[in-house]
């Protein structure tokens, strides 16, 4: 029986997020963060808040296409990143075309 692309995604990023709970269980309690790269890949399980939800999701400061996910294993897309090349959205601070001065 085949496995198809979906089932394979869907397995690996199970597998990822068990190797995640399991990497941050056999810490120490006092040294438990809950956040960091397992094999290059990010992951963070910490209650998701508004300030990392924007970070994540629109960041015009930070150039960066594929960023890592505000809750769960993997990447998510910073939306401002995608949206300065097609002059959509506020740039980022600094950057060409833009006035800084106030």
């Amino acid at each position: 029986m085949a496995i198809g692309l979906d089932q394979f995604l869907a397995a690996a990023g199970a597998t990822l997020l068990g190797a995640a709970v399991l990497t941050e269980l056999r810490k120490p309690a006092g040294e438990r963060t809950w956040h960091g790269n397992l094999v290059g890949v990010p992951y963070d399980l910490r209650p998701p808040t508004m300030a990392r939800m924007q970070a994540s999701l629109w960041d015009p400061d930070n150039p960066a296409l594929l960023v890592p996910q505000v809750f769960g294993v993997g990447w998510s897309v910073n939306l401002a990143s995608l949206a300065r090349p097609l002059g959509l959205g506020p740039q980022a601070a600094g950057a060409p075309g833009t006035n800084t001065a106030v």
